[in-house]
């Protein structure tokens, strides 16, 4: 389900702890306990491929044996899936929906390809989509990978695969999870989603996205 609008609300703070893994996670000066979730009641595990990153946990988010099943609260996942090689999606998926506890929730962003086409279309390749912290985006930064950072050699920024609103809930809904909200960040080219593991808690269509329920 695509949703209207793009939230901007943390989600409070929870009485019990629990645990999001970070997939993902780039250098450890990068945290998401403290701004995406709070810092009381969440710890952050955090997996990487690159070791370079210095994670908690050096894996492949298609394979994460270390990680057991059912034993997270929360899955943050930022800008990796489009990383992967088509074939590889659902099993980063699988992966993604083993390790979160019935009732968990995935939070997850990707490029909005279909905006990006657009732009494609318009014969607009050489004008920047937005300025980031780390320079101007390009609509072909977006399907190949940050230009910049390819660059310099590493490989792990290369892009493989894209994604649509619909071609990414079905991904979702056909690995399982549901129910399913998707946001549309214009000014960021990005879709944002929150899915959870089966059983969802009953207000789990509510709120901003941030402000997800958790049974």
């Amino acid at each position: 389900m695509l949703h209207p609008e793009f939230p901007d609300t943390p989600p409070p703070a929870t009485a019990a702890p629990r645990t999001v893994l970070n997939v993902g996670c780039g250098p450890r000066a990068i945290t998401i306990v403290g701004t995406v979730f709070p810092a009381e009641g969440w710890r952050e595990l955090r997996l990487d491929i690159n070791p370079k990153a210095d994670p908690d946990i050096v894996a492949s988010m298609t394979d994460m044996p270390a990680v057991p099943d059912g034993s997270v609260d929360a899955v943050w996942s930022s800008h990796n899936l489009e990383h992967l090689d088509p074939h590889e999606v659902p099993l980063a998926l699988r992966e993604l929906l083993r390790v979160l506890r019935p009732g968990g929730c995935l939070l997850l962003a990707v490029p909005d390809l279909q905006a990006v086409a657009r732009r494609v279309a318009e014969d607009r390749i050489d004008e920047p989509l937005y300025q980031s912290g780390v320079g101007p985006v390009f609509p072909l930064d977006v399907v190949y990978g940050f230009g910049p950072a390819l660059a310099a050699g590493d490989r792990f920024m290369a892009h493989r695969t894209g994604f649509t609103p619909r071609t990414l809930e079905k991904a979702l809904l056909d690995t399982g999870f549901g129910p399913v909200i998707i946001w549309r960040l214009d000014e960021a080219y990005e879709l944002r989603v929150r899915a959870y593991r089966p059983p969802a808690p009953a207000n789990a269509l509510d709120g901003a996205m941030w402000d997800f329920p958790m049974a």
